[in-house]
């Protein structure tokens, strides 16, 4: 068996797709970057030609995970994708002349399903700081508006809301009950039965389909098939996930490699005492939650020796955007 059969993280994953289509991603970014689609308006174009290089962007974080590729990177990929679709929501709101319009439809499963994985990334890779990000593109549609996307970002951000609706039923209905349940073992089997109905549910879903038959030097949609909210959900209710750790879906190295970074900061010297301020872009020395100064906006858990976040605050013309911040500390995460 050769390095590659060995290496991939889900062997549906062949070796000559797997060149051709990174190479083809990467460059399709680049194109996208300098060219705008034919047809719409200018500001339309603008979106579309936005809404390629984020999408390549997430494809090809996803199809580097599923190639066995090197996670620690995926670290600082994660925000260039995030960075990619906040151009894109952005660009969007324009066309649309709309400030709420967002990056992804919840009414729409393939849509629901991506942004259920980015935020899924941001705990597995131990980004959430860039969770306020995520929810300022969405949260003006969609805040308060469906209880896996509220629960998921609960365990981030502070003063999420309480709620018992959501826009897609299946699989996601299982999924949300294993936040709720009384045992361990209870959510161990909603989780189980999650990765089970996952791909069904999805298949007819763009890109999902029987994509992995259709691979070649040449064309194909295949970057991976992985429940990341699943293993979020797994990895924040510290569950043990002996029982489907090695399901197709579920994406083991990347849980591994979020309690192996919990070990790494636990490991570390004692929390700080007293008073702390850092500035946007400036290192995190602690773990916690940390409240922007003369901002008021809900505290943001952010990781040791991550970079501190931006806040997205109102501009003069009432417009969310991304501003940096006078970071104090409140309290021990």
């Amino acid at each position: 068996m050769d390095d590659f059969s060995t290496s991939r993280r889900q062997r549906l994953l062949s070796e000559k797709y797997f060149r051709w289509l990174k190479d083809f991603l990467r460059e399709s970014v680049d194109y996208w970057s300098q060219t705008l689609p034919a047809n719409g308006t200018e500001s339309e174009r603008r979106a579309g030609a936005a809404w390629s290089r984020a999408s390549d962007r997430l494809r090809g974080l996803l199809l580097r995970y599923t190639g066995g590729e090197d996670i620690q990177p995926m670290r600082t990929e994660l925000e260039d994708v995030v960075g990619a679709y906040e151009e894109y929501t952005a660009l969007r709101r324009i066309a649309d002349d709309d400030s709420t319009s967002p990056p992804f439809m919840f009414g729409e499963i393939g849509d629901y399903e991506q942004a259920m994985q980015l935020i899924g990334l941001s705990y597995l890779l131990h980004r959430r700081d860039l969770l306020p990000r995520i929810a300022g593109m969405l949260d003006p549609s969609y805040c308060a508006q469906d209880t896996l996307y509220e629960d998921l970002l609960a365990y981030g951000i502070e003063g999420r809301f309480d709620v018992d609706k959501w826009f897609q039923d299946k699989p996601y209905r299982t999924l949300i009950n294993s936040f709720y349940r009384d045992t361990d073992g209870e959510s161990i089997a909603d989780i189980s039965t999650y990765l089970d109905d996952w791909y069904p549910a999805l298949k007819d879903a763009p890109g999902y389909r029987d994509g992995y038959l259709n691979q070649s030097g040449t064309g194909g949609s295949y970057v991976g098939y992985w429940a990341m909210e699943a293993a979020a959900a797994a990895y924040l209710l510290e569950l043990d996930d002996t029982s489907f750790r090695d399901h197709l879906l579920y994406p083991k190295d990347l849980v591994n490699f979020a309690r192996e970074f919990d070990a790494r900061q636990h490991s570390r010297p004692a929390a700080l005492t007293g008073p702390v301020s850092v500035r946007t872009g400036q290192v995190c020395p602690e773990t916690g939650i940390w409240k922007a100064h003369g901002h008021n906006v809900p505290g943001v858990l952010v990781q040791k020796g991550d970079r501190m976040p931006e806040v997205f605050a109102p501009d003069a013309h009432g417009a969310l955007r991304p501003q940096p911040a006078l970071w104090e500390f409140e309290r021990k995460g």
